[in-house]
C-alpha cells in the first residue's frame, strides 16, 4: 500500500538533534521555508507593551487571603 503522506504538497524542513533538543536544521533552511511576516515587530512591540501594562506597579501589594 502506498505511503499516504507522498501526496503532500508540503514537506517539513530536516531536523537535526533528538528528543526535546530536536531543531530545525539551519543550514538546511532556505527562504522558501517558513512564511512571511512583515508586521511581526510591530506585534511583538505591541504585545510587550501590553504586557508591561498588565503587571502590577505597586510593589508593596499584597495577595488578599
Amino acid at each position: 500500500m502506498a505511503d499516504p503522506l507522498d501526496k503532500a504538497t508540503a514537506k517539513a524542513p530536516p531536523t537535526v538533534g533528538e528528543g526535546c533538543l530536536s531543531r530545525y536544521d539551519s543550514e538546511a533552511l532556505t527562504g522558501e521555508d517558513g512564511t512571511e511576516f512583515p508586521g511581526a515587530a510591530e506585534l511583538w512591540q505591541q504585545l510587550q507593551e501590553e504586557s508591561e501594562a498588565d503587571k502590577p506597579t505597586d510593589s508593596s501589594a499584597s495577595l488578599k487571603s
